[in-house]
């Protein structure tokens, strides 16, 4: 036989012993899986990260409230 020939065929007897090996493990975490539920259900509120920026730096919904009447001017 050709050397082109046995290289596929060795080559694609790997590509099933793969496809085979990967699919067995699979099947096992998924049978593993079922039944897992840690949750106590309801929607997660997942709140991010306080991030600790330098001095003098804020984060714009922490600036200071400007009030919206200019204030009165006397003479």
């Amino acid at each position: 036989m050709n050397s082109l020939v046995v290289d596929l065929i060795v080559c694609g007897l790997a590509y099933v012993i793969t496809v085979y090996f990967i699919a067995t493990m699979t099947k096992n975490a998924l049978k593993r899986g079922k039944g897992n539920d840690e949750g106590d259900g309801g929607i997660e509120k997942i709140t991010p990260p306080k991030i600790d920026l330098p001095p003098g730096v804020i984060w714009p919904s922490d600036a200071p409230k400007k009030s919206k009447q200019p204030e009165p001017v006397e003479f």
